[in-house]
């Protein structure tokens, strides 16, 4: 997960984690959690959600959400 850039998304946008985590319907604990990856992901229904909320295209929701898997992988494979 690429964290600062959800969170410069976000500022964008004017949206502050309050404000995200309400019109997800989730907590702003539970958003934080999810953002710092503190044991919880993002579901996909939240993911469409803020892909909806910032009008992003497929690729960016792939470097917010995906940027780990993408660069863990071994391209020598």
């Amino acid at each position: 997960m690429n964290k600062k850039l959800l969170r410069s998304v976000m500022a964008l946008h004017g949206d502050t984690n309050a404000s995200l985590a309400n019109y997800l319907g989730i907590t702003e604990q539970s958003l934080s959690n999810k953002i710092n990856e503190n044991g919880t992901e993002f579901k996909k229904n939240e993911i469409t959600g803020i892909k909806t909320r910032y009008n992003l295209d497929a690729d960016l929701v792939d470097r917010i959400f995906f940027a780990d898997v993408v660069s863990n992988l071994d391209t020598n494979a």
